[in-house]
């Protein structure tokens, strides 16, 4: 399936195309939110982007009804001495202290230091480490697709933009109208050597677009052991988060 995305509003609306023999244009939302569309080859893709533009009011609602019976994970973080987060695959103690200077978070030797005004203030510090982990993921996602794109820039893939989000069902997809790469903010928790595999499977879909034999070849070549990463990533990985 070949993946695209329209902007309806303020909201990218993010789909993916199958290519089939109907004769309708269908849209689908599944439970877990991805919405898909199936088309006959014939039908061009602006008329595609308009038709989901057009059920941009419909999808909307479907996708709130069903965020609405997702599993939810009652947070437990108490932003307190002691608790354990998790940064790159390693664990680290968080340390809270206040300081009447600058609030910040900053680790090293195994520790997270929170460094905020009031240590009561429980949005704040949640607010303080959302923000370390979103700048060290904008970072480290760069500094890996430097490192990877060689990889691909042989075969006449274009480097890509990356964009960062949370997301509920996958690790990242591969928008090739924007030539952007979609990455989960969640990512920053798994070893790098994990998070290479995700942004390496994300630009070999602009050369090979499914995941068909040709797509898997090029994985395989370019990262032999892709599979025990996407283990590590699928089973340690989210049962800590």
């Amino acid at each position: 399936m070949e993946k695209h995305q329209v902007q309806y509003g303020s909201k990218w609306l993010e789909f993916e195309l199958e290519r089939k023999n109907v004769k309708n244009v269908n849209l689908n939302i599944k439970p877990n939110m991805t919405i898909t569309v199936s088309a006959n080859d014939a039908v061009p893709l602006s008329f595609i982007y308009d038709f989901v533009k057009g059920k941009g009011a419909w999808i909307t609602k479907q996708v709130k009804q069903f965020e609405t019976v997702q599993p939810y994970k009652q947070s437990e973080r108490e932003y307190v001495s002691g608790e354990s987060f998790k940064y790159l695959g390693k664990q680290y103690r968080l340390k809270v202290q206040e300081t009447d200077k600058e609030e910040t978070v900053k680790y090293f030797r195994g520790f997270i230091y929170l460094f905020v005004k009031n240590s009561d203030d429980y949005s704040r510090k949640a607010k303080l480490i959302d923000g370390w982990y979103r700048d060290k993921a904008e970072k480290t996602f760069e500094a890996l697709l430097d490192k990877l794109y060689p990889l691909v820039k042989k075969y006449g893939v274009k480097k890509p933009a990356i964009d960062i989000r949370v997301m509920k069902a996958r690790w990242g997809s591969a928008f090739v109208s924007s030539n952007t790469i979609l990455l989960n903010s969640e990512l920053i928790k798994a070893p790098k050597f994990c998070i290479e595999y995700v942004i390496l499977h994300e630009m070999i879909h602009f050369k090979y677009n499914n995941h068909s034999d040709s797509f898997y070849h090029m994985l395989y070549a370019l990262m032999p052991d892709w599979e025990k990463r996407k283990a590590i990533l699928d089973e340690e990985i989210v049962r800590d988060i």
